[in-house]
Formats: structure tokens, C-alpha cells, sequence
């Protein structure tokens, strides 16, 4: 008895085994129907069909272009993917390129039919066990697919949608179709789509002259266009070559000795040059585009974070969205319309350029050691119409825009912004009495001179440290810092809030373009608009995909008096008297001799301790500067101060664009009550 249960136990395990596949077979089968997930991919099925049907050989030769404009509609820039200029039938193609690709991106390229379902599984297994995709599982059919149709977003209807669209174009198209159409359309970085535009872009020549080393350099790039970017990531560029020669080695493509001497090989980058460019105009102007296509995306830009947890998660979001936008520019033909005005953006150049041309000390890298910067918004409109990163000098490439990218130290520059303003906003008024006395904790005067009782308008034409910290003191460094968070300023710190922030003293700093917008706020009767210099973008039909804020003219508040528009940051009244004490700076203060003749004019100094920073930001009724001078590598200079070479700067600039117009006077502030200094 006990043989014959034996004898048929297996057959048990192995019923039991079935019955319970069937059940979780039908599980899944059901929730798939019940869950309406039969209706998604049906729908999906059907899309991938469409689009596979429609189309043709001409849908992967091309490529869009998009067109960037001035104020007068004038092109500045071309974001080129280089598909057309650069096609190559894959009869031209040399054989390596193809052999080197197929052995690390889809070994099975020519035996799948679109798909490796395996791989999917593998990826699968892997999404699971670590939380998130880390795993592509994507044939080079999938890939194309999706360059070409779909886009970068990892979710389970973009992946189904991408299978079937793959399926479908393994059936329409040959397998060396493809392989032509993935080589000419995969991305390789920096603007370049395809094999040839890759070549001719890092190593200036064809790829039909490239070596198996110089090969499988570029054919590291698109497996993460950013992470193996050659020119600012080299090493990790390499260290995938030498993995995908391995590789090749390992499927006995090439011989050992040819492995080693491929990988032995030292690759020299030998960039295209650039036609004419104009440098820190194309990279503020990118940087806005992507920033504005991101909103029509629904992203929400934040700048403060209670937790580090929540910042890591912030900054990851923001960086996959953000490369996925800036690639779109070079893919999806938009046409970019700006603010940007290039007679002054070459006035201010020159401007910068002319004021710093007395000191030529350069870095091993062949950069000016001291530099400078500057912004304008156009009053009017609250758009940026110039914007200077640095001094006129010939590189391949773009580089640093410290208008934008560079923060430091404002000095006194950010006293109205977070002390003076806010002080009228609470009763105080330009002849309100306060004490200039050196206290114990407080700082000194820059002139080491301290007056007694004197009058708020004389603390702000000389700039009075002591009478600074005491106000801020008063208001509390979270409350002045307040108006900083809302205008969106990037750096702050939780260790700002301090004191010596009152005088500029910030763990980072700020940027020309955050100061120059928040005197604009000061213009604009307190109310502070985004700066930016992307008035609309349309697609290639001329159908409009973003319209900023300032053109639509729709904000959050609106002043009751002038109707000044955007986000009301500090009261109206409170930013006249502000303006109308920056203008007696001009005439009677640390700005004095820097006035614009006829042209009434407000403005503010700043200089940092030892003399490293030297800013000077002001205003007209038309437009708002800021301009910042100092070294990269924060270094004193005896000579640098606010009125010096940053004042000079603005005041010749801002001189030369105000020609031929017409004296504007500020708005008049309203006398109020004074209210009672006791501090």
C-alpha cells in the first residue's frame, strides 16, 4: 500500500503544481480584464499600429529644427539635430559601427522579431528587486521606436506602446532598414543625432575614418547621453568603451591583440567648430526654454526643502525632466520667440569688456582671472533683454554664464531688498530718525564713521552697516529673508538666517539675474515678475505650446494704483520711498558721479569684506542692471569696490541705452507717519 502511494505522489505534486498556475493564470487574467487594463492596451495597440502604418523611410531622415528669434524677429540660433546634413545610407556604413553596436546594445538584434522577451523579464525581475527601472530590456527596434514616436517616460503604457510599435516595424521594414534608421536618429549628446553627426561633431570627420577605438568611444553615449557625455564626462566615457571592446572580445569579434591595442588608444575630442555663436545669450536662452517647457509639463519649481530626503527626490525629478526638455529642443522643430535685444546685449558686452580691459591675467585655462557680469529686464514688459556671463573670449563650446549660474556675495547691494524696503513697509519713513552706533556685536562702517541720530535717507545714501543690522535685527532675519523665498532667489541656506545677512554676508549668495530682478520688483512697485526671455514657443505648425506669464499678462496680484504687474512682493508705497531714496544715493551717496545725466535714475553699491565682490545694481523708468565684478576663485582686489568698476560699468551701459529717450520721473511716494524708532 505504502509502494502504491509512493508511486503516485509525484503525479500529485505535479496536478497540484497545474492547478495552481491555473489559478494565478486566472488571477491575472481577470484583474487584466476587470481592471480595464484590456481597454489601455487595446487602445495602445491600435495607436502603435497608426503610427507604424504612416510610416516611411522619409520619417527617419527627418530632422527638426528649431529656430530661436530676437525682439525684432531676427534668428540667433538654430538647435540642429544634423539628421539631414548628416544622413548615411547604411551601404556607407562601415561594418564595425554596425558589429560594435549590435554587440552592446541587442546581441540578438537579427534573430528577434522587435522584441527580447527574455530581456524584458530580466528587467522585469530587476524593477522589482530594486524598486525602479534600472534595466532597459530594449532591442535596438524598441529603441528606434521610441526615439523616433514616443518619449522617454518610463511607464508600463509607454513600454507596451513601444513593443508593439517595434513588432510592427520589424514586419514593414528590414532588419538593415533599421539598423540604418537606429544609427542615423539614436542620440549621442550635445545636439548630435545619429553616428555621422557624432563623428563629425567630437572628432571632426567622418565616421568612415574613424578606428575600432574611436568606434566604440561614441557608441558608449547613448546608453546615457548625459553620464558618458564626452566632453564633461570623459572618463566615464572611456571606462564604457573599454567595457563594449571587451565585450566584442568576449564575442570573439576582434582578437585579443586588437582588444588591447583599442583599448591602449588615447582619444583626443576634436570639436566641430561652431559657427558664429553668441555665447551667453544661446545658454540663458536655453536654459529659460527648457525651464518653460518644463511648466507645460506641470513641473513645480521649488527652491526650500525641510528634509534632505526631499530634496534628493526634488533634484532627481527636476534632472531627468530637465534633459528630457532640452533634448526636445534639438528634436522637436519649436520656434522660440525671445526678449532678447542684440544691440544691447552688445552694448552691455562691450560695456564689461571696456571697463575690466586693464587686467589681462589669465588662468591655465586661457580665461580672464577677473571677471564680470550683467543683466537687464526691460522695466515695461519685466522681460530680460540683455544678459552678460562674463568677459568677450574665443572657446569651442559654451562656457560658464556667471549672469545666471554664478552666486555670490551681494554686500550692500541686497540691503534694500531684505532691510530698507521692508523697514518702510513697517512705518518707517526717508526721514525717519534711527541711531548710526557702534555696538558691541555689530559691524562697522565701511568709512569707519559713525553720525549719532540721523535720518533713514542719510543711513541709505552712505550705506550705514551699523543702522542695517539694527533694522534687521528689529524685523528678524527670517522675515527680511522672506522676500528673497518669494521672489524665488536659489541659494539661500538655512545658516542665512542671521544677521550678517543684513549686510550681504550669505552662506552662497546670489546671482546678477536674481538682483537685477528683485530692483526690478522695486521699479515695478513692488510687485516682482520671473525673470526670463522666452516670450512664446510654437511648434513647427506655428501652434503655441508655452506663453509666458508677462505676455499673457495674467498674475497672481495686480497693484491697485499703477497697475503694475506680477507677484506683489513689498507694498507700494514702501517701494517708492525706497526708489526715491536710491536715487538721492545717486546724487549724495556711495553713488554718487554714476547718475545718468538728464535721466533720473535710482541704484545701490555693494561691496564685500577684503574687497572681493564689487556689485552695483540700478534702475530707470525703461530698464533695470545689475552688474557684478570679481574672481571666480574669490580673491581680494584692492581697487574693487560697488562705485568702481561695477558702477562704471552700469553707468556707461545704461547711458548708452538710454539715448535719445525721453527723462521719465519715478512715481511719487505718499507721505506717511513716522513711526517710533526705539531699538
Amino acid at each position: 500500500m505504502a509502494k502504491k502511494k509512493k508511486k503516485f505522489r509525484g503525479f500529485w505534486i505535479f496536478f497540484k503544481l497545474q492547478l495552481l498556475l491555473l489559478c494565478i493564470l486566472a488571477g491575472v487574467f481577470g484583474y487584466y480584464f476587470l481592471g480595464g487594463y484590456a481597454g489601455t492596451v487595446r487602445q495602445l495597440k491600435e495607436d502603435a499600429d497608426s503610427l507604424a502604418a504612416k510610416s516611411s523611410e522619409e520619417t527617419f531622415r527627418k530632422g527638426e529644427t528649431g529656430l530661436v528669434y530676437d525682439k525684432k524677429g531676427e534668428l540667433i540660433k538654430a538647435y540642429k539635430g544634423e539628421k539631414d546634413a548628416y544622413y548615411m545610407e547604411y551601404k556607407d556604413l562601415p561594418v564595425i559601427v554596425e558589429k560594435t553596436m549590435v554587440s552592446v546594445e541587442d546581441r540578438k538584434f537579427y534573430k528577434h522579431h522587435g522584441v527580447d522577451y527574455r530581456a524584458i523579464i530580466r528587467a522585469s525581475f530587476a524593477m522589482f528587486r530594486n524598486g525602479e527601472v534600472t534595466q532597459g530590456g530594449s532591442t535596438i527596434t524598441q529603441q528606434l521606436a521610441r526615439t523616433v514616436f514616443l518619449s522617454n517616460e518610463r511607464t508600463w503604457e509607454r513600454k507596451m506602446e513601444e513593443i508593439f510599435l517595434a513588432q510592427n516595424l520589424e514586419k514593414k521594414f528590414t532588419k538593415t532598414q533599421i539598423m540604418e534608421f537606429y544609427l542615423n536618429n539614436i542620440y549621442f549628446g550635445n545636439g548630435y543625432y545619429g553616428i555621422e553627426a557624432a563623428a563629425q561633431g567630437y572628432f571632426s570627420k567622418s565616421v568612415k575614418k574613424l578606428d575600432l577605438s574611436q568606434v566604440a568611444f561614441l557608441c558608449a553615449i547613448p546608453n546615457n547621453p548625459t553620464l558618458y557625455d564626452p566632453v564633461r564626462h570623459k572618463k566615464n566615457t572611456l571606462k564604457r568603451r573599454d567595457f563594449i571592446l571587451y565585450g566584442m572580445y568576449d564575442q570573439q569579434m576582434i582578437s585579443h591583440a586588437t582588444y588591447e591595442e583599442a583599448k591602449e588608444e588615447k582619444i583626443k575630442l576634436k570639436r566641430k567648430k561652431e559657427i558664429k555663436k553668441n555665447n551667453y545669450v544661446e545658454t540663458f536662452i536655453n536654459d529659460c526654454a527648457v525651464r518653460a517647457l518644463m511648466k507645460t509639463r506641470g513641473f513645480e519649481f521649488e527652491y526650500y526643502f525641510e528634509k534632505s530626503k526631499e530634496k534628493k527626490a526634488y533634484q532627481k525629478e527636476y534632472q531627468k525632466l530637465y534633459e528630457e526638455c532640452e533634448n526636445s529642443l534639438y528634436t522637436d522643430g519649436y520656434r522660440i520667440y525671445t526678449s532678447i535685444d542684440m544691440e544691447q546685449q552688445a552694448k552691455l558686452q562691450n560695456a564689461i569688456d571696456v571697463g575690466l580691459n586693464g587686467f589681462q591675467e589669465k588662468n591655465e585655462e586661457g580665461v580672464f582671472m577677473l571677471q564680470g557680469a550683467g543683466v537687464t529686464i526691460d522695466n515695461t514688459t519685466g522681460f530680460v533683454t540683455a544678459v552678460c556671463g562674463g568677459r568677450t573670449q574665443d572657446f569651442n563650446g559654451y562656457t560658464l554664464n556667471r549672469a545666471y549660474q554664478s552666486y555670490r556675495q551681494p554686500g550692500s547691494a541686497i540691503k534694500p531688498l531684505i532691510v530698507f524696503t521692508p523697514a518702510l513697509e513697517r512705518g518707517y519713513t526717508p526721514d525717519s530718525i534711527v541711531l548710526d552706533q557702534k555696538t558691541a556685536d555689530g559691524p562697522t562702517n565701511a568709512d569707519r564713521v559713525y553720525e549719532g541720530s540721523i535720518t533713514f535717507r542719510h543711513a541709505v545714501n552712505s550705506s550705514k552697516n551699523t543702522v542695517a543690522w539694527n533694522l534687521f535685527d528689529e524685523l528678524t532675519p527670517e522675515a527680511g529673508l522672506e522676500y528673497l523665498k518669494k521672489m524665488g532667489y536659489k541659494k539661500l541656506d538655512p545658516e542665512d538666517n542671521r544677521l550678517p545677512a543684513a549686510l550681504g554676508g550669505f552662506t552662497i549668495g546670489v546671482s546678477p539675474l536674481e538682483m537685477a530682478a528683485g530692483y526690478a520688483a522695486l521699479e515695478n512697485d513692488g510687485c516682482y515678475r520671473e525673470p526670463t526671455c522666452i516670450v512664446k514657443i510654437e511648434d513647427t505648425q506655428g501652434n503655441l505650446i508655452y506663453t509666458s506669464e508677462a505676455e499673457e499678462d495674467k498674475f497672481e496680484t495686480k497693484a491697485s494704483d499703477e497697475e503694475a504687474d506680477g507677484v506683489r512682493i513689498y507694498k507700494s508705497n514702501a517701494s517708492r520711498m525706497m526708489t526715491d531714496m536710491l536715487c538721492t544715493v545717486m546724487t549724495e551717496g556711495t553713488g554718487r558721479g554714476l547718475a545718468l545725466g538728464d535721466m533720473p535714475c535710482a541704484g545701490k553699491t555693494g561691496t564685500t569684506s577684503n574687497n572681493v565682490d564689487g556689485w552695483f545694481a540700478g534702475y530707470t523708468r525703461y530698464f533695470t542692471t545689475s552688474v557684478w565684478v570679481g574672481y571666480d576663485q574669490p580673491q581680494q582686489l584692492s581697487s574693487l569696490a560697488g562705485a568702481t568698476y561695477p558702477g562704471h560699468i552700469w553707468q556707461n551701459y545704461m547711458t548708452s541705452i538710454h539715448e535719445n529717450m525721453t527723462p521719465m520721473s519715478f512715481v511719487p511716494y505718499i507721505e506717511q507717519k513716522d513711526v517710533d524708532t526705539d531699538y
